[in-house]
């Protein structure tokens, strides 16, 4: 490690001193905004105050107040980072602070809306530096209850959140990677935007927003796209969040006094309270206001608020299995328990039909019929796959270049197949042999992503030696399969896509 004034940068705000490691220059734990403490919990983000001399920025920042939830099944060391609402902080790794404008990858991690960070291991921003002279920046954002709670109605205005803060510090991150990149080495006017599960779905949201519009110019979802609450239910989630809390809606003061740990616990009781109140979804998630996001993100794409954005998106083959390792209830799974399931996931009169038409599917392709893999099939396809090619439908309709994949490689631990999160590994690099397999094949297909997703960030075309030729969308729905084999086919699983032609997107996600 090497530190100098060669790793000193002048921000908008002042200065910066950085370290040198590995052959990149990187910034850890840069404020992009002021700390939404005390008064401003819950408000929009506001500009950070410029300081003066050099501020280091060496170490990660706190990150957004949270409750871990570790998966064992993925064979991840988990690392417990500092916390803090003071969780503002972006991180940026640079090949060089010249002016080469090289083109810039920003990260968003996913993590439910409730959980996660810019400065986890699991997707280290070195990486993609490394291997292809681009700019990476990760960023941390509100989560939870600070950051998706829309109390603006629930407290006749005396809290004006709207229930994207979140989303909110994103596009503050983002502005700030428009005014302050080009002095680390990046081009301002080539961003782009990169997410999985949560952060794709906040990237879904942000191709909607006038306030982000113009801040990038690409961008790349991994499992996810339009995950929004309408605002009738966002209102009665707030009611609810309220009343488990014990705190008057009058109450503003109490309600910014809170501690933070009271704040999450009472996030944790939301789960299963609106679950009883059938509101689908994450207990804080995107809300469909009437100011920053103001109609359903699918249907503003559809009216051209991304038209100046190229879109890559996919998904995972199985992604439910993940969750479904840790529901032990389908191991019994029947016909019956079947449909009363997927009767949860969408109205009533489509699910026989859809059962069926999977059922007819899967049985041409000689794959498991079982209840419980339907079940899995059908709740991959509503919360990701269908929603990231309704999308992708969205920008061809308006004659804009899309691309589409569909990650195949299967996990070697049994029973989880191409589930969700599986992707990320291969993307930064970062496989544990254990959860993501090992070996030649692997390996191609870490080189294989990450040459795509460099190239798609230089150029807006995912096509690279590595991987070869990858055509756009079109009519034609040709998908790139990432997997042991990397191939382009047209429309893959068209009977299972079809099936939803019937069902509004409304429901989706």
């Amino acid at each position: 490690m090497r530190q100098n004034e060669n790793t000193v940068v002048e921000t908008k705000s002042g200065k910066i001193q950085g370290i040198y490691e590995e052959g990149l220059y990187v910034f850890k734990g840069i404020p992009y905004a002021a700390a939404p403490v005390k008064q401003r919990r819950w408000l929009p983000p506001e500009p950070v105050e410029h300081w003066s001399g050099v501020r280091p920025a060496q170490t990660f920042g706190t990150i957004a107040p949270q409750t871990s939830m570790q998966m064992n099944i993925m064979r991840q060391q988990y690392e417990e980072e500092p916390q803090s609402e003071d969780c503002l902080y972006l991180n940026v790794w640079s090949p060089g602070l010249d002016d080469s404008r090289r083109a810039v990858l920003v990260w968003i991690h996913g993590g439910a809306f409730s959980m996660g960070s810019g400065s986890s291991p699991m997707h280290p921003g070195s990486t993609l530096p490394k291997r292809g002279d681009v700019v990476t920046v990760t960023i941390n954002y509100r989560l939870g209850p600070l950051g998706f709670l829309h109390l603006k109605e629930t407290t006749e205005g005396r809290i004006p959140a709207t229930g994207n803060e979140g989303l909110l510090d994103q596009i503050a991150a983002l502005q700030w990677v428009h005014d302050n990149i080009a002095a680390f080495g990046g081009d301002s006017e080539n961003v782009t935007v990169f997410g999985e599960s949560a952060g794709a779905m906040s990237i879904g949201c942000l191709l909607a927003m006038p306030k982000a519009r113009g801040l990038f110019q690409k961008t790349i979802l991994q499992s996810g796209a339009n995950t929004v609450r309408p605002l009738g239910q966002a209102i009665k989630v707030a009611e609810k969040f309220l009343e488990i809390l014990g705190v008057s809606h009058q109450d503003v003061n109490a309600l910014r006094s809170l501690p933070v740990e009271r704040l999450l616990s009472a996030q944790q009781e939301l789960g299963s309270a609106i679950q009883r109140q059938n509101i689908k979804g994450a207990p804080t998630q995107p809300v469909v206001d009437e100011d920053t996001l103001p109609e359903l993100p699918l249907d503003a794409i559809k009216s051209g608020s991304a038209d100046n954005v190229v879109v890559l998106a996919g998904s995972n083959l199985e992604e439910a299995k993940l969750f479904a390792a840790m529901d032990q209830s389908l191991t019994n799974l029947d016909e019956a328990g079947l449909v009363r399931r997927v009767q949860r996931l969408l109205p009533p009169k489509y699910a026989t039909e859809l059962i069926e038409s999977y059922r007819n599917a899967r049985t041409k392709r000689d794959a498991d019929t079982s209840p419980a893999e339907i079940l899995m099939a059908i709740q991959t396809d509503i919360q990701f796959r269908i929603p990231d090619v309704r999308l992708i439908e969205a920008q061809c309709s308006q004659n804009l270049p899309a691309y589409n994949y569909l990650f195949t490689w299967k996990s070697p631990v049994p029973g989880l197949g191409a589930c969700h999160a599986l992707d990320v590994g291969f993307i930064f690099g970062t496989l544990n042999e254990e959860f993501h397999g090992s070996g030649p094949a692997a390996e191609r297909l870490v080189r294989n992503m990450q040459d795509a997703w460099i190239a798609f960030a230089r150029t807006g075309n995912p096509s690279c030696e590595s991987l070869g030729n990858w055509p756009t969308y079109g009519n034609e729905r040709k998908t790139m399969i990432l997997g042991e084999e990397c191939r382009v086919e047209d429309a893959p699983y068209e009977d299972e896509r079809s099936a939803w032609d019937p069902i509004p997107s409304v429901i989706l996600g």
